[in-house]
């Protein structure tokens, strides 16, 4: 249970890629035609953190309340996403291997600024070693300062996440 932990730094694990795709399997047998993608710090070799498996779906902007009726008939629980309206959010808890693992949905649609920036932002960490270090310190500083509170852990990441949203969108437009 203490993988659950939820303001604990976790190194990077390959295991997160086979969580991902374990659950990856389960969503296209709901969503066949629909994107979906690894995104957050699991899905970066080298990026340790929360250890949460992050999953982003895009379907079309017209079947987004059917997608998030078949995501709660499944056992995906909606969670308010606040500020963002692009974008809504759930979550599962998972076993793996005998532990339980956080599964994070975010579900938006492809041509939506929430879709583009988290797999811009997830391809510029990939390839920006430097950014990777920066960020994991960024990660360890938030989680001491947040003392388990959510919202002073986003706080303390956001100005670092903005700038690197900025620089990743400029890349991902070229």
């Amino acid at each position: 249970m203490a993988d659950l932990k939820k303001y604990s730094f976790n190194k990077h694990s390959e295991k997160y890629k086979q969580l991902f795709n374990r659950e990856k399997a389960k969503l296209k047998k709901i969503f066949p035609r629909a994107k979906i993608e690894h995104v957050g710090s699991s899905s970066i070799n080298g990026l340790g953190g929360k250890g949460i498996i992050d999953v982003a779906i895009s379907v079309p902007k017209n079947q987004i309340q059917n997608a998030i009726e078949k995501l709660e008939r499944n056992g995906y629980n909606f969670r308010p996403n606040g500020g963002d309206k692009e974008r809504s959010f759930f979550q599962k808890i998972i076993k793996y291997k005998g532990n339980e693992r956080r599964v994070h949905i975010q579900l938006t649609h492809s041509n939506s600024k929430s879709w583009k920036s988290m797999l811009a932002v997830r391809d510029y960490l990939r390839k920006n070693p430097e950014a990777i270090k920066e960020y994991e310190r960024v990660k360890k500083e938030a989680i001491k300062h947040a003392k388990g509170e959510g919202k002073r852990y986003r706080e303390y990441k956001k100005s670092f996440l903005q700038k690197i949203e900025k620089l990743a969108l400029k890349e991902y437009s070229k």
